[in-house]
């Protein structure tokens, strides 16, 4: 598939096929992939929890019923691979501490923004590869026991989790009616405010 496509064809999909599994090849060229996402300093602060069959429905047990959204969650949870990114601060203050960057401020919490784009690549392995994906945020109160059920250390904090699978019929999210916005409002060329070349 082009790029252009797989850009074009990506979106959050948010129900799935429970009876065709990920292949091994394409589970592992997904993972793969993240790995090759921008990190400042490549102090690659992210390590990814992977998990199928019974670990994946420890999980959604785990996470618990979200009132109100029943529905929606009994759709993810279909999916047959959920991977979950988390992120390691300190891996960047270890790399920056070193001799070559000696820094400790940045502009922006890079190990959560170099942990999204692993997981945007993996969103766009997954186009190509011809399945589907979500980005979901975990239940906040759930977290310590998710990472607890798990033997997650303390010091990686997740940044969501990736429901991947085949795809089913899926209603449309209601959100989309608010439109894409255009580049014409959101790129500033040359000053603030002009939006015209």
């Amino acid at each position: 598939m082009e790029f252009i496509e797989v850009v074009r064809r990506r979106r959050m999909v948010r129900n799935f096929d429970p009876d065709r599994p990920v292949p091994g090849d394409v589970r592992e060229r997904i993972l793969s992939n993240a790995l090759h996402a921008p990190s400042a300093g490549f102090s690659q602060g992210w390590a990814f929890l992977v998990l199928e069959g019974a670990d994946k429905e420890r999980y959604w047990e785990v996470a618990g019923a979200q009132p109100g959204r029943e529905d929606w969650v009994g759709r993810l949870r279909r999916a047959p691979l959920l991977v979950l990114p988390f992120a390691h601060e300190q891996a960047y203050r270890d790399r920056y501490g070193e001799p070559d960057k000696n820094r400790s401020a940045w502009t922006a919490p890079y190990w959560f923004i170099d942990t999204g784009m692993a997981s945007l690549l993996m969103l766009l392995t997954v186009v190509d590869e011809g399945l589907g994906a979500c980005f979901v945020g975990l239940p906040v109160p759930r977290i310590d026991a998710i990472k607890a059920e798990f033997g997650v250390p303390d010091e990686f904090a997740p940044i969501g989790a990736i429901p991947i699978g085949y795809r089913a019929p899926d209603p449309r999210s209601p959100s989309l009616r608010r439109g894409r916005r255009p580049t014409s409002e959101v790129v500033h060329r040359g000053q603030w405010g002009q939006h015209t070349g």
